[in-house]
């Protein structure tokens, strides 16, 4: 059986400077995605993050994307990314009571995700205090993510864990013994090679990581990092990283994961079948003109760069993928 391509989507907020949802959505279209993953947008009254619009704004964006021919691949938010314990350890991280942000920010996380008609919710394992191991907080995790997953299951939403520095999961596999422990079928795991570089990992150790998220994988973000020779880093100042590059030229080793995740593909894809996802979603995500702990920056053209990049490497391992071309024109044009 052969697998369908993957869905090719990008963060469209990178391609932007202002965050208009116009521009975003422009530039998506321009590029040949017709899938596109939301994050900070300008719509309505400025600029903000998807889980602070209001119903008619998103309504708005939904109309916008239908115009440009878009749906939303996954939504870009920011759930997990919040501190485990009420502890001063010098970050500005904030603190929620779980009850609390379960009850509100995850469930508005949920009801984003459905007015936008995707099953894909971004997320990660939440800030342990600066100092401590992660593996002490394993325990607390495991049960809020189980929480979580729990009502994205209700809300038909699929929560992905994305591997970051700083997290309880911070590696791939800190994520892989998560994704055990969790074991629920909502819960799956979001592989980036840049957030593991850029920690000072080898291409090896990333690749090592990669494979121990391998049996929890739902979808995987597109971006690269180069190595700073410093050797391994605990905490990273997110502010200060500097070094995104296209995948194509960065130290993930992208060729040898790509071509690997080949054979995993039809495996992953009826995995997220099953959830009512409609395929395997590579999220692009290239900060290469800056990026840090909350969003990043490409501009059109930095997008388009890292666009070409990843697939130049999907065409070398023989990924399938779609992008515009003129059939679809005239299809549209039929309409």
């Amino acid at each position: 059986m052969t697998t369908p391509p993957i869905i090719l989507s990008g963060f469209a907020d990178e391609a932007s400077a202002t965050k208009s949802a116009e521009q975003q959505f422009a530039a998506m279209a321009a590029a040949g995605l017709q899938h596109y993953s939301i994050r900070f947008i300008d719509i309505g009254s400025g600029i903000k993050n998807a889980m602070a619009l209001t119903k008619s704004e998103l309504k708005a964006v939904a109309r916008l994307q239908s115009e440009f021919g878009l749906e939303v691949a996954t939504i870009g938010s920011p759930i997990g990314k919040a501190k485990l314990l009420d502890v001063d350890d010098g970050t500005k991280n904030a603190y929620t009571p779980f009850k609390k942000y379960l009850s509100k920010d995850v469930q508005h996380a949920c009801d984003v995700a459905n007015a936008l008609g995707t099953k894909l919710l971004r997320g990660f394992s939440f800030y342990h205090p600066v100092g401590t191991e992660p593996e002490e907080h394993l325990p607390q995790v495991v049960d809020q993510l189980g929480q979580i997953a729990d009502k994205c299951e209700r809300e038909g939403v699929v929560f992905g864990l994305e591997v970051e520095a700083n997290l309880v999961g911070q590696t791939g596999k800190l994520l892989a013994q998560i994704h055990k422990e969790v074991k629920h079928p909502n819960l799956v795991l979001i592989f980036d090679g840049a957030n593991l570089v850029c920690q000072g990992m080898t291409p090896d150790e990333v690749f090592d990581e990669y494979a121990a998220m391998k049996p929890g994988l739902g979808w995987i973000h597109v971006k690269d990092y180069r190595h700073s020779g410093t050797g391994r880093i605990k905490h990273i100042d997110e502010a200060s990283l500097k070094n995104f590059v296209p995948a194509n030229i960065g130290d993930s080793g992208h060729e040898a994961i790509l071509r690997d995740l080949a054979k995993e593909l039809p495996k992953i894809h009826r995995r997220m079948n099953k959830l009512g996802a409609p395929g395997v979603v590579f999220d692009l995500e290239p900060h290469v003109k800056g990026g840090g702990q909350f969003g990043g920056f490409s501009g059109p053209d930095g997008f388009g760069v890292a666009l070409r990049g990843l697939c130049r490497l999907l065409d070398y391992v023989g990924i399938d993928y779609h992008l515009l071309d003129f059939d679809d024109i005239l299809e549209r044009r039929e309409i």
